[in-house]
């Protein structure tokens, strides 16, 4: 891995501790747990956490962030040394310190610690901002941000800004480059109330912000779902799903996405680009342990996730997954010529929810659409093909045009087409809508295209032809 392009980070740093153990009986005096503690173990928090996360790789990296005499400012210096290089702002009170409390590895409480502020940024820090190229700003509400807010706007007049916001925290300034709230920010962002965040309401959520904000995008962090990159004014947001579905602990993932998206931004890749690598390195450190286990910050097992079942009907598939609560996604195509751009797109499709179903062309519709020479392979082929891909759940033909009629029966919560195609295009956009789904565009591999195969096949036999 290379070192890669200098970041500067500014925000709140903080200390976290865990007090990890076991529990395994109750109090004589009330009727309350026993931590029979095991180890007890400090490390760098917020803005020190995303500093550090994207100093993994050996990138430089400097932290603005306000630090004071107190004793968990000393820990948070020490834990950054070597790491990342730091700039203080004076720290008025305490640094704060986040306790969480563990048993068996599952969280029991948190205690919350601190409540110092930052004062007025000096000659080093003013120098540091107007010097940088990217910056990413790791908001914990706890004033760094606003300290020196007037640097940030006029850093994005000229420079990479991605802004990671807290609902306490200040608003990101006009004109930055990727803003990365989670689908509960955007929730209180936008007034959307505390009821559980649907893919269409992150999607507007965060068209809006995009909007509001004057950003230039902005990406939805969705868990293991992965993250939904919107645009102001876009409907059809691209949805970027994680590699797979891990399992572990999830602090710090936040942090960990928007520190590598950053660094990749910072790197010189575009948006698109920079989230993939931003959701690949997350999953990567949720199933390593998250913030808990630094050990295995760059390592991890990758998990599948489980089928819906070996379904033959789409329609009573679609049917028991919705009715379960769980989310129906459908994709769709010829897949005449199934390649790695076709597996590519399914394989992403199926991770962002609970069953997989592909919308395929009959034989007859190809060759109203395609011409004469098509299809290549025939129907039956083809279905077997697609079902015997383990991320996919089921099969439903269609002989239309489009896929509208097949989809009104499915009635699909996320319908997903291929990098290459508009969405908002599509002629099944409006129908999707009609029924409170959401049309997305998932990242393809360029230049994988059955008639391009199509066309090297046929110039290959060409050329052994005596």
């Amino acid at each position: 891995m290379t070192a890669g392009a200098p970041l500067v980070v500014v925000g709140d740093a903080l200390l976290d501790q865990d007090i990890e153990g076991v529990c395994a009986r109750l109090a004589p005096d009330a009727p309350v747990p026993v931590l029979d503690v095991a180890r007890d173990r400090y490390r760098p928090g917020g803005a020190a956490l995303a500093a550090v996360l994207a100093a993994r790789g050996g990138r430089p990296v400097l932290l603005v962030t306000a630090l004071g005499g107190d004793p968990a400012s000393t820990a948070v210096r020490r834990l950054l040394t070597p790491r990342v290089k730091v700039v203080e702002l004076p720290l008025h009170g305490t640094l704060p310190v986040k306790t969480r409390i563990l048993a068996d590895g599952h969280p029991l409480v948190r205690v919350d610690r601190g409540n110092g502020s930052p004062g007025r940024p000096g000659r080093g820090v003013t120098e540091v901002l107007r010097q940088a190229h990217t910056v990413l700003v790791a908001d914990y509400g706890r004033g760094t941000a606003s300290a020196v807010r007037e640097q940030l706007a006029a850093l994005c007049r000229r420079s990479t800004v991605v802004w990671d916001p807290h609902p306490r925290g200040q608003t990101p300034v006009p004109g930055a480059r990727l803003v990365t709230p989670n689908a509960a920010e955007v929730r209180a962002f936008t007034d959307g109330g505390a009821a559980a965040a649907s893919l269409r309401s992150c999607a507007e959520g965060g068209s809006e912000l995009a909007g509001r904000w004057r950003a230039a995008a902005v990406a939805v962090t969705l868990g293991e779902r992965g993250v939904l990159l919107a645009r102001p004014g876009a409907t059809s947001p691209m949805l970027v799903p994680a590699p797979y579905r891990a399992t572990g602990d999830a602090c710090g993932a936040g942090d960990c996405f928007a520190a590598e998206t950053a660094g990749a931004l910072a790197d010189g890749c575009l948006p698109e680009e920079a989230v993939q690598r931003g959701v690949a390195e997350a999953a990567a450190f949720v199933a390593a342990g998250g913030a808990g286990n630094p050990a295995l910050w760059s390592t991890g097992q990758a998990t599948r996730p489980e089928r819906a079942g070996a379904e033959t009907d789409p329609f009573a598939l679609a049917e028991r997954v919705r009715a379960r609560g769980g989310t129906v996604v459908a994709t769709g195509g010829c897949f005449d010529l199934l390649h790695a751009g076709h597996v590519g797109l399914l394989e992403s499709a199926r991770r962002i929810g609970d069953c997989l179903i592909v919308c395929v062309n009959s034989d007859a519709s190809i060759t109203r659409l395609k011409g004469s020479g098509r299809p290549l392979s025939p129907l039956a082929d083809r279905v077997r093909v697609l079902a015997g891909l383990e991320c996919v759940d089921a099969v439903a033909v269609f002989d239309e045009d489009t896929p509208t009629a097949v989809l009104g029966r499915l009635r699909p919560h996320v319908w997903a087409k291929g990098g290459d195609y508009d969405a908002d295009a599509l002629p099944e956009a409006a129908a999707v809508r009609s029924w409170e789904g959401q049309c997305v565009v998932l990242p393809y591999l360029d230049g994988r295209s059955t008639t391009q195969l199509a066309r090297r096949a046929a110039a290959s036999v060409r050329r052994h032809v005596p």
